[in-house]
């Protein structure tokens, strides 16, 4: 370790040497090394906070997710995290049966009718779906909803029969958009009477 034959007490530079390299003090180094680790420990991720899957899972089967505040923001994180392609969070204690899943969208095999668009393609037609994915809650083994989600954050759930007869009332969007989607299809030909 070479040590400076000279130190500039205005500059705090240390000449060094034959060459008269100058170079910064060790006082003046440490002091730079000290501000360049606490703007890097300011500035970097704090690791996330796991979003609860117990939480997120009742959240999923209630009538509304919306309209219950503890619900809104665990959900809209892990919308986010999902469009980021973390993973579900999984619970533990959901008890056999009880379970909720992801699975991304495909049009037309894992999409609603109502959000299944159809556009003519060079080969044939091409389909897309409105939304990117869909969380999918059992409830004693049985499915009870589908909440499909898109990359904005909008949500459209499907209630299956045994949900609906359970809730009593839930978000009827999904049914909603169904009735207008079936409403607008051409009617059905009549039948031919000579034929």
């Amino acid at each position: 370790m070479r040590h400076p034959t000279t130190v500039d007490p205005t500059s705090g530079t240390a000449k060094y040497g034959v060459w008269g390299v100058r170079r910064p003090s060790n006082l003046l180094a440490a002091a730079f090394a000290t501000v360049i680790v606490a703007l890097a420990a300011a500035t970097w991720p704090m690791p996330a906070r796991a979003v609860d899957g117990c939480l997120v899972l009742l959240c999923f089967a209630a009538p509304s997710w919306r309209a219950i505040p503890q619900c809104v923001p665990p959900i809209r994180e892990v919308l986010r995290d999902l469009a980021r392609g973390r993973p579900f969070p999984t619970c533990g204690m959901s008890g056999p049966g009880n379970s909720a899943r992801h699975q991304w969208a495909s049009a037309p095999d894992y999409c609603p009718p109502q959000y299944t668009r159809v556009f003519d393609g060079p080969n044939g037609p091409v389909f897309s779906c409105d939304y990117t994915g869909a969380v999918t809650v059992s409830v004693e083994g049985t499915v009870w909803t589908r909440t499909w989600w898109g990359f904005g954050g909008d949500t459209s759930t499907e209630f299956t029969p045994a949900a609906k007869a359970q809730l009593g009332t839930w978000d009827t969007k999904f049914d909603t958009d169904y009735a207008a989607w079936l409403a607008s299809l051409p009617p059905p030909e009549p039948p031919c009477p000579a034929c």
